[in-house]
Order: structure tokens, then sequence, then C-alpha cells
């Protein structure tokens, strides 16, 4: 921070004080972290928001972006200043109509509003912006924005958004969004949510324009710019449904369509399994230049590379098992990020048993028997897996493994009472694994401690797949009891191409 730039804040926090003064009340920073225990630098305290309208102007020839986000939100507690996540150069703020002086610093955007901000206040923040995205690099040297040859990718898990809007930027605090971008004529920008149209500008470019109505976490908002496809039309249930292509599939392109477009079936087969569906639109939409899949909220993002072996259904049955199990229901930390992982895998199973590539007690064995008892595979604890393996396999397939123990244990009946009960009671919220056990335990009517604890907090190989008979378990030895593997499902092929590409970005 210059000198001059502390001067400034030093004047506004004075002014902040004075305010304060001679009430019970203390006014503070808001925090400059959510309090995750990962990522310590996520997210911000003090405040709470509604609602984001991004309006931004991008120009693909030169990775420019140029904009304006407004935020809605009402303080949490008497502020002399507060934070938002934000990485690009900012022109100006302005909170609550007045010029409020900042300072960017490593990713935080910290505001000082003049007079300082109540407890329960409305705030109006608005952010103007202009910068290069892909030259944009956070602390670690990292840039989640991707440039392509016809024009970026804004898609990433746990960070995105600090590289095209400034956010609260951590899942426990979901709000709503309109997302507008103006391109030039011929390009197309897609989002979250439903398309309510394009707007044709006097200087050759077009505004689209698009509007999420459900509570939704920044990681999860995203947008694509280039050159799509784009196929419109509404579901046998009645909701909006588009679908984007890139026109760079190549030979993919009918392999991404014919997956992506059974996204209404795969969705109304999750519904009957896990409850309703939670958002007000679907779709998808496919590219090349991501090298992995994302949940994106009600439209979900996917790599060309998913599609190179032919149609994959498994990807789509992950991602949008996600809606659910990650989406709707949002980790309160990044350590409880099995109620993502774990189930969104366990989708994936669901989904090969229903169209008959094999049942998910095949899938189960399995996976069990593919990793041998010494693989580092058992080390990582998917219920608290550590940052720098939030998104290892074993978060994945042990992850997997996890859930069916559950169902093994409970009971079909009770196992899908317990994820219909999980998802309506946690529904556009977020939630920890200890949250789940209890709804878990109290549907079922069981103690579930160590179950959770075996497959979810211990290091080491659980002494049986979940589960599996006697007769089942006799079957995978060989006549000298040295340990067989279980017989390969059909989906297995598709399922470890999907898992090793989910794997490769994060």
């Amino acid at each position: 921070m210059s000198i001059r730039s502390k001067a400034t804040a030093a004047v506004a926090s004075a002014a902040a004080m004075t305010l304060f003064a001679g009430t019970a009340l203390a006014a503070s920073p808001g925090a400059p972290g959510a309090g995750d225990p990962y990522f310590p630098k996520y997210g911000n305290g003090g405040y709470d928001v509604s609602h984001y309208d991004i309006r931004l102007n991008y120009n693909p020839n030169g990775d420019q972006l140029s904009g304006t986000t407004t935020i809605l939100a009402k303080a949490t507690e008497d502020l002399t200043q507060f934070n938002l996540d934000f990485l690009l150069k900012v022109k100006s703020v302005r909170v609550n109509n007045a010029p409020a002086s900042f300072v960017s610093d490593d990713g935080e955007l910290t505001l000082t509003p003049r007079g300082g901000v109540r407890k329960g206040q409305d705030l109006t923040i608005v952010v103007t912006y202009a910068d290069t995205p892909s030259t944009v690099k956070d602390r670690n040297g990292f840039t989640a924005w991707t440039k392509t040859p016809d024009g970026a990718l804004a898609i990433g898990e746990p960070e995105i958004a600090s590289w095209w809007f400034p956010s609260n930027d951590h899942p426990t605090d979901k709000a709503t969004f309109d997302v507008n971008v103006a391109v030039p004529n011929g390009v197309e920008a897609i989002s979250n949510g439903t398309f309510v149209g394009q707007t044709r500008q006097i200087n050759g470019w077009t505004r689209w324009n698009w509007r999420s109505t459900k509570p939704q976490a920044t990681y999860l908002t995203f947008l694509t710019i280039g050159q799509f496809e784009i196929r419109q039309t509404t579901t046998p249930s009645g909701q909006p449904y588009v679908n984007a292509y890139s026109e760079r599939l190549g030979e993919n392109a009918d392999a991404a369509k014919a997956s992506l477009e059974r996204t209404p079936e795969v969705i109304e087969f999750l519904a009957e399994n896990v409850g309703p569906y939670p958002f007000e639109a679907q779709g998808g939409v496919a590219t090349p230049n991501l090298g992995y899949a994302l949940e994106n909220q009600t439209r979900p993002v996917y790599d060309t590379a998913f599609f190179r072996r032919g149609a994959n259904t498994y990807v789509v049955a992950h991602e949008l098992g996600h809606q659910w199990f990650g989406d709707s229901v949002s980790v309160h930390h990044w350590r409880d990020i099995w109620l993502n992982e774990g189930f969104a895998s366990y989708m994936e199973w669901l989904w090969s048993e229903h169209i008959g590539e094999g049942t998910a007690q095949e899938n189960s064995d399995f996976t069990y028997d593919l990793y041998p008892a010494d693989s580092p595979f058992w080390d990582v604890l998917p219920g608290d897996p550590g940052a720098g393996a939030v998104f290892d396999g074993a978060v994945y397939d042990r992850g997997a493994l996890a859930v069916h123990a559950l169902r093994a244990a409970v009971g079909d009946e009770k196992f899908f009472q317990i994820l219909k009960t999980w998802t309506a009671e946690k529904k556009y919220s977020d939630a920890t694994i200890e949250e789940f056990i209890a709804v878990a335990e109290r549907v079922s009517g069981q103690q579930l401690d160590e179950l959770f604890q075996t497959w979810l907090f211990t290091k080491g190989k659980p002494a049986q797949a979940p589960g599996r008979t006697a007769d089942a378990a006799a079957r995978t030895l060989s006549v000298d009891s040295a340990p067989a593997k279980a017989a390969e499902p059909k989906s297995r092929a598709k399922i470890q191409l999907t898992h090793e590409l989910l794997d490769a970005h994060k």
C-alpha cells in the first residue's frame, strides 16, 4: 500500500469512527476472509450479498474486458471498511452513491465508505473496471481466465470470479445474478440461467443478457465467449433449455451433441432418485481449451475431450448430479468437498445401473479392487483431504465408495429417503459433512459414526468392499487364494475417462 493510499484510508477510517463515537457499538474493518480453514483468503466478512448485476464489454481482439458490477448487499456488522475479492484494475467505486476510497492488494479490494456502515444497512456497491484478464495472475502466479482463439472462458473451481467481477467469493454467500455482456456482432456470450434476449447496438456489437433467479455461488457463475452454435428449446417439464456448441469441436461435435442433448432425460432420472430439480433452466456448453468439465449452475461446461471416444453421458450425469450436490447444497468449507464430488461420482454409478451398463454394486466392487492396500489412494481422506488434495482422485472414487457404504448399511428405501431429505432441507444453502451424517442417522434410525469414520476419516483400505456379499467376496479369490479383481463393468471405461479429465485441472 502506498503512503498516499494509507493516508486516504486513515482519513476515511477516522470519519467512520466519528460516526460511531458516543455509542456502545464498536465499528471495525470487515474480515478479509470467510474463515475457510483450507483457503483463509477466500470470501470476506461483514456483509451478505443478495444480487450481482454484471454489465460488461469484451473485445476478443486483445482480450479487453471493461464494465461495471453493481452489488446489492446488507451489512451484518458495523463496519469502517470491507473487502471484495477482485484482481482486475479498478477505475472507481461507489457505496450507496457516494465515491468510496479503495485499495487493491493481492486480490483484495478494500473499500472505505464515507461515514462507515451500520449493521443491517442496505448497500449498493458499484465497481467500474477495465483490464486484460489473461495477463492477470493471483498470488500464486496463476490465471483462471482462458483466452481462446475466438474469445475467452471464465470458468474455474474454486476460484474464477476475481478475473471478471468483484465479489464475496465463497460458497457460503450465494446471490442471484444478471449477466449482460456486449461482444462484436457474430460472437456469442453464454452464461447461467435463463436467456432473456440480446440487444443489437449501433456500434456493431450485440449485448447478451442472462438471468439467474436462484441463489448461486460465485465460482459457479461462468462466461464463455466465442463462436458457438446455440440451440434453444423447452424441456418436457416446461423449462427453458439452452445448449451451446463451439464451432471448434471438430470431429467430436456430434458425440458432444449426442451427450448434452440428453440433459433433460438425465435430470428427470436424477430427480426421481434425489428430489426435484432445484433450478429454473437447463442446458450445457461444449468447448475446447478447457481441459475438464465444471458444474456451472443450470449449464455445465464440458471440454471436447470427454467425447473423443464417442458419446459420454457419464460426465453429463456427474455434472448434473452436482446441481443438487454442490450447486443447490454447497460446501460450508472446502473441507466438505465430499458432499460435492462423492455424490456426483455416485450419480454416475446410478446412471450406469439405469442404462444397463453395470450396477452400482458392480462399480463399487470394481473400484474397491482396483486400488491395492498399499496404494497412496487410501491415504487421502475424502472427509478432510487437505487443501492440496481437495480434488484428488480419491475424493471422487473413495468418496463414491463411502456413499455406497451408506446405501448398503441402511438399504435402498432409507438411502434414497436420506438423499431426498438432504436436498430438500438444505436447498439453496451450504452444509457440512457432520450435518449430512446427522440427517442420515435421523432418517435411517441408525448410528453411523463407525461407517463414516472408516470411509471418510481413516487412512488405509477398509477390510471389505461396501455391500459385497460373502459369495461375491469368495469369487474374488483365485484357486491359490490370491486376490482377484471384480469384473469390469461396461461403464467403467467412460467413467474412468471422465474422472481422469475431471482430476486434470483440480
